[in-house]
């Protein structure tokens, strides 16, 4: 896993397609029992280098109901995001996670993980990709359909402070959703 880490941090596979440079984000470990699979770091992130170092993170870790030291141990959680590098400004937010990083790298990490029992599946790229055809058509039904996929799989909708109005929308994410993937997390934990 040390060796596998070290590569993906050296990364250089999009490099020309990367406003800020290549600085692949990843926290993974073989002991890790959770995976959460984001979209791609953000600029707060790619200058830190600390994963879920922004306000989406706060809220990831709230609605996980853990604190900053649990949510940052790799021997319990691990951060995978999608795409590994900030991919730069689109018109309604960042740009969508670099491709290549999840079938380059995923794979391979998630064979040095034996030991996950619940990947977090955050945003529509995460869903598409780990779930495939299982996957709604929007991102909203595939949430709401959160049972079809446990044990195994939890999806969630992106943390972010943007996601106010989605959140108004859906009610039924904080009431029904949240408690289960508090009790999922604390159950592993």
């Amino acid at each position: 896993m040390k060796d596998l880490l070290h590569n993906i941090r050296q990364c250089t596979i999009c490099e020309k397609n990367l406003p800020l440079g290549p600085r692949p984000i990843v926290s993974a470990h073989s002991q890790s029992k959770i995976v959460i699979v984001g979209q791609a770091p953000g600029t707060s992130v790619h200058k830190t280098g600390i994963p879920w170092n922004d306000p989406s993170g706060k809220q990831l870790r709230k609605w996980l109901g853990v604190t900053d030291e649990v949510f940052y141990d790799e021997t319990k959680i691990a951060l995978i995001p999608m795409g590994f590098c900030y991919p730069g400004k689109g018109d309604s937010g960042d740009l969508p996670p670099r491709p290549e990083c999840a079938s380059q790298w995923h794979s391979l990490l998630l064979e040095k993980m034996p030991n996950i029992e619940l990947t977090i599946l955050i945003g529509m790229y995460a869903q598409n990709y780990y779930l495939g055809e299982q996957a709604k058509k929007t991102l909203t039904e595939t949430v709401k359909n959160y049972r079809t996929y446990l044990p195994n799989y939890l999806p969630l909708p992106h943390p972010s402070p943007r996601n106010r109005f989605w959140l108004t929308k859906n009610p039924w994410f904080e009431v029904e959703v949240l408690p289960k993937l508090k009790n999922r997390v604390g159950e592993l934990m």
